[in-house]
């Protein structure tokens, strides 16, 4: 990327999801000539990814400052295994985020008003519950070893709207490699009178494991945490019912499903 004037840059917004300067084209030039290329992405933010399907390997470098060549060529000669998760979802295309959605009364409005008409449906809430396939999830990330996700159970089934939920479940390390994982827990309501996002991220846990380690992971998420602003009461309200809690490791990627109810 670059911090010019509608780039990466302050007091002006990017005016494209590609990358400056012709650098799709380079990277398609560079595959010719070797397939075996990898994508490294200095940028603050998501851009389009034309050639995701041709290339091996993409690494998501950030702005890294001064020390930036010695923190990518750790990771790129597996001196260091990389545990990154993404902190927003990377859209396909710059048509799927919320806020072009809805053309350009949403963004960038017609000079005096916009509309965020979007609601409660910010970032990864957007495309879970739209339904729309990101190029890369929210909580997203991957390393040069793998985990598992071990059966997702609770201290009890059913809870009172002042209680504290235990959860607790296993992460093994099933590869060669020490690393880490984040274990990611995101709950679903159901049946709500006001409209929800099909899920929220309530809890998380990174794990650090030896290669084959196994440990079990207590994640502890009030009851409280489940409320909603209801406007009509002009209050934040916890409707009862069941709730879907969701384990996994971004929230594309959901592995475990776990029942339980609020009385």
């Amino acid at each position: 990327m670059n911090k010019n004037h509608f780039q990466d840059c302050e007091g002006g917004d990017r005016q494209s999801l590609s990358l400056p300067f012709g650098q799709d084209k380079l990277i398609d030039t560079l595959l010719k000539a070797n397939k075996n290329t990898a994508v490294v992405l200095l940028s603050g933010n998501a851009v389009s990814m034309p050639w995701i399907n041709k290339v091996p390997a993409v690494m998501q470098g950030w702005y890294l400052g001064s020390e930036a060549g010695n923190a990518l060529a750790d990771v790129i000669s597996g001196e260091v295994n990389p545990s990154g998760k993404l902190p927003f979802s990377f859209p396909k295309k710059l048509e799927d985020n919320a806020a072009h959605f809805y053309g350009k009364i949403s963004y960038p409005g017609d000079s005096v008003n916009q509309y965020y008409k979007e609601d409660i449906l910010v970032g990864y809430r957007w495309f879970d519950t739209k339904k729309i396939t990101p190029q890369f999830s929210f909580g997203f990330g991957l390393s040069y070893t793998s985990f598992d996700l071990g059966p997702l159970s609770a201290d009890k089934l059913t809870y009172s709207k002042d209680d504290v939920i235990r959860v607790k479940f296993t992460v093994k390390n099933t590869g060669s490699r020490y690393g880490a994982e984040v274990a990611q827990l995101y709950v679903n309501d159901p049946v709500c009178t006001l409209p929800r996002p099909v899920k929220e991220l309530k809890a998380f846990k990174k794990v650090l494991l030896q290669a084959g380690e196994t440990k079990t992971v207590e994640l502890d998420v009030k009851v409280a945490d489940f409320a909603f602003y209801d406007e009509g009461k002009k209050d934040w309200n916890i409707e009862a019912g069941d709730f879907i809690l969701q384990l996994g490791n971004s929230s594309g990627n959901i592995s475990q499903k776990l029942k339980i109810a609020v009385k």
